[in-house]
């Protein structure tokens, strides 16, 4: 059995989840949110926790199982705490400011770029951090990659967007002796 799918998720208090045929839904303080239920698998609401099962032992129901228990987990989080992501702009003149909903940056091309986020999802900027925050956390992830993508982290210079925290491994430029 996956180690992943066979655990329960405890609803935190102000959390109703919700299984109505094929779909699963969860409201909460933040929100709420709609997914389909994968194929293959069982949702079940026991109180204050919500429990995944699969029909059979057949490889798509096992693939499914721990799938189907993150997206539950991921239901049941968003929409009682959110999700965030922070970038960071590394590089000189690098910078960003928000115009309305518009995120605006200039990162070395001749002309700046222009960012508009999906409908539920918010971008607060400080200086050289880019903060995106939503309750469905494939909606965050996407933005964010979607703003690192304008500008990559170079690999020798380490100049562009990158993830808070994230690594980049920098090649050695030329040698002169």
């Amino acid at each position: 059995m996956s180690r992943i799918g066979r655990l329960p998720v405890s609803l935190p208090t102000g959390v109703t989840f919700q299984v109505n045929g094929g779909n699963m839904s969860a409201k909460g303080p933040k929100g709420a949110l709609t997914r389909i239920i994968p194929s293959h698998v069982a949702v079940a609401v026991d109180g204050s926790t919500v429990t995944v099962t699969r029909n059979g032992d057949s490889k798509p129901a096992r693939e499914r199982h721990g799938l189907t228990r993150t997206l539950v987990q991921n239901l049941v989080t968003g929409v009682s705490d959110g999700f965030s992501r922070q970038l960071e702009l590394v590089g000189v003149g690098y910078k960003a400011e928000m115009k309305g909903r518009t995120l605006i940056m200039h990162l070395g091309f001749s002309h700046p770029i222009e960012f508009e986020p999906a409908d539920g999802v918010s971008i607060q900027v400080q200086k050289e951090l880019i903060t995106v925050t939503g309750i469905d956390k494939e909606v965050v992830g996407q933005a964010a990659a979607n703003i690192r993508a304008f500008r990559k982290p170079d690999a020798y210079k380490g100049k562009g967007v990158r993830y808070r925290g994230e690594q980049v491994r920098l090649k050695a430029g030329k040698s002169g002796k």
